[in-house]
Parts: C-alpha cells; structure tokens; sequence
C-alpha cells in the first residue's frame, strides 16, 4: 500500500467544493484497502484459537499499535469503540460509577460536544452526580482560573475537548489537567476533531481518558477509540464476554479496527509531509478573499491563532449563513455544527461566547482536508462573495 496521498479523491469528482471536513471525511482510498481482506478473505473471530483467527487477531493487535503511536500512549491502553459518542461515554459513565461515590462531582465546559454534555446531564439525572458547566470567554476557550474554582475534593472528572468542531479553538488541556489532578479528578479529553490535524501525547498532554474518531481523519463511520491510562479503572459500557480489556464487550470489528489503524498511521505522518502547514495556508487564503472581496463585513469567530489549522468560522454582516449556503451551490459547507445542521437558530457555540444573535445566525463553518486545493478555495471564495455581494 502506497503511502503517497491520491491526487484527488473519487468521491469528490465532479461535485461542489467539500469544505466540510470537520463534519466527516471522505474515506482514505488506502484506508479503504488496508480493512478490504478482513470484509473478505480474513472472516475468523480474534478470539479463536485456529488458524482462521490468527489473522484477525495479529490485525487487531497491530491497529491498537497504531492508534496509541498518534497519541503517545501504549497498546494496551487502547480500546475500540464504535463511535466517539461510545468512547465518551465509556469514560465519563465509566469513570463516575467506578468511583463509588454517592454524588460524584463532573465538570464540564458549555461548548463541549452533545455526546459529552448529554451524558453528563444523564448522570446528573441517573446516578446522582452533581454537574458544573463552566463557561468560555469570547474566543471560546476555558479560563483555568474558572477551572480552578469549582474544582473541589468530590471532583471525580473533569471533561473537556481539545478542538471545538465549530470553531476550531484549542483548549489549554495540560494546564486544565494538571488543576484536575491537583484535586484527585481524573481528566477525559475529547479529541474528534484534533486527532489527526494537531500533535497529540496523552503524556504532555497529562490526561487520563481521550477520545479519538475515525470518520473524522479518513477512516469509515463506526471506527473510534478510547485511550485509557493504565491503573484507571472503568465501570464497563456494554457487559460480557470480555473484550476490549472487559470495558466494552463484544466480537470486534476487525476491518473497522484496521481502517482506524491505518487512518492514525497516515495521521501521523502528516505533520512531516507539509499537509497542516499546507492546509492552514489554504484556509488562510479563503479568510483572506473574503475579507478583501467584502471589506468591513466579514468577522472571525473564534482566535486567529490557538485553532486548528483547518478551520475557519466567519460571519458576514448582512447574511444569514444558511441562505449563504444555500445560494453558493458550488460550495458543501456547514452553518455550525454537522449536530445542529438545519436548525436555524443561533449555534450554542457561538451563544456561549457572547455572539450577537444576528452575528451568530450569520456564521459559516468551513473546514478544510487532505483534498482541498488551491483551485477549491479560488471557487468556494468567489461562490460566498457572488452570494454574499446581493445581500
């Protein structure tokens, strides 16, 4: 298998500009072949002992190497999940019942993902535990000092992502962990949108519990995983026959294993082939055209610096994002969240950083990948400016 990225991606030929990455990506054409022989040739269950499982097992083994080696963390810390919204809940469902307390303390930040939120809500209502969501300043990050306030000593977990989906913005996680652990708090990171775009390691990144997503780095949906540091223990998200270090039972998905395994590998290799760098030129580029093709009505949301290389997030004054969109059919773009796609009210992300409505309701998310080229973003800025320009 080639680790030569393909020119261009069959999927995208001959449609609009996708600049939707953050939402999902298109499947890796080599991720594709590396999970082919275990939908066919490679059937066996991992847990049988004759040869029809050797095959599966080793591939299984060898994909768990290659998720840890994208986050810095060991094989056996690795568990597969089917989805990130899975994996999150492992941790945090996992991580409150494990600790035994009769009203575990959770804190949370306002702009997490529905996946982390909702399942903190479920345990404040199922188990007892008592929440506290912190608020996020006008870039849409997490002051420590907010952090470090409501922490106390029944603090059992502290969640929270290191990319917002929306607009990219990076969260202080080694600072924020280090407040949690301060207090005995286990910290659980959510890490969809940053695997595979930024430099991770659970290490300097001092977190017990992250989430990583295929479907958002070019594997296919229904591939994620949970790392867990060894010595943190767990109550179990499905019961049974063990596997998965007995956190999450269950005959694995071999292929869907081997696709993540291979979509962390090339991951990896990306910061050194130029492709971030690449990209946040691209994505540099657009802002650019758009600020200079409408002067005075475009607005960032979010930092110019401490987000991700792919992600930019503006409003234009004047327009509504998703008539924007709706105009610009040469674009796939997002209002906001993939979550909210279509609910034309202003995205919470927006809300909890202190956006106006209009403003918010105003917003494009454009999110760039692995595919996008110079070309796409001469035809995305053009498309927004003839849409925008009539407004």
């Amino acid at each position: 298998m080639s680790d030569v990225p393909p020119p261009g991606h069959p999927a995208l030929a001959g449609g609009p500009v996708y600049l939707d990455y953050n939402a999902t990506t298109p499947v890796d054409p080599r991720v594709a072949a590396a999970m082919l022989p275990h939908l066919t040739d490679f059937f066996g269950n991992p847990s049988s002992g004759h040869p029809y499982g050797a095959g599966p097992r080793q591939a299984l083994a060898e994909a768990r190497v290659q998720v840890a080696a994208l986050i810095g963390a060991r094989a056996d810390e690795v568990v597969f999940t089917g989805s990130g919204s899975e994996a999150d809940l492992l941790a945090l469902r996992g991580a409150v019942i494990a600790s035994g307390r009769s009203r575990p303390h959770v804190i949370t930040q306002v702009t997490e993902h529905p996946a982390v939120l909702e399942t903190c809500r479920a345990l404040e209502r199922l188990h007892g535990a008592r929440l506290t969501v912190l608020p996020v300043d006008g870039d849409g990050m997490v002051v420590p000092e907010a952090l470090a306030a409501a922490l106390t000593h029944d603090t059992v977990l502290v969640s929270v992502m290191a990319a917002n989906n929306e607009t990219g913005t990076l969260q202080p996680i080694p600072e924020l962990a280090a407040l949690a652990h301060d207090f005995g708090a286990l910290f659980h990171c959510d890490a969809a949108q940053a695997a595979g775009k930024i430099p991770l390691d659970v290490e300097a990144q001092g977190v017990d519990l992250l989430t990583v997503v295929g479907h958002k780095m070019y594997a296919p949906k229904g591939a994620a995983a949970l790392y867990v540091r060894g010595g943190v223990r767990l109550e179990p998200v499905v019961y049974g026959g063990g596997q998965e270090h007995g956190l999450r039972a269950g005959t694995e998905n071999v292929a869907l294993a081997v696709a993540l395994g291979t979509a962390a590998r090339l991951a990896a290799d990306e910061p050194a082939d130029g492709t971030a760098t690449r990209v946040a030129s691209l994505r540099d580029d657009l802002q650019r055209r758009l600020t200079e093709a409408l002067p005075g009505r475009v607005h960032l949301n979010g930092p110019a610096s401490g987000r991700l290389p792919n992600t930019l997030n503006v409003s234009i004054d004047g327009a509504l994002g998703h008539e924007l969109l709706a105009s610009a059919d040469q674009i796939a773009a997002s209002t906001g969240s993939a979550c909210h796609s279509g609910n034309h009210t202003p995205s919470p992300v927006l809300t909890a950083m202190g956006l106006e409505p209009a403003r918010a309701l105003g917003a494009l998310r454009l999110s760039l990948g692995r595919w996008t080229t110079q070309a796409d973003i001469e035809t995305a800025a053009a498309a927004l400016v003839k849409a925008a320009a009539g407004r």
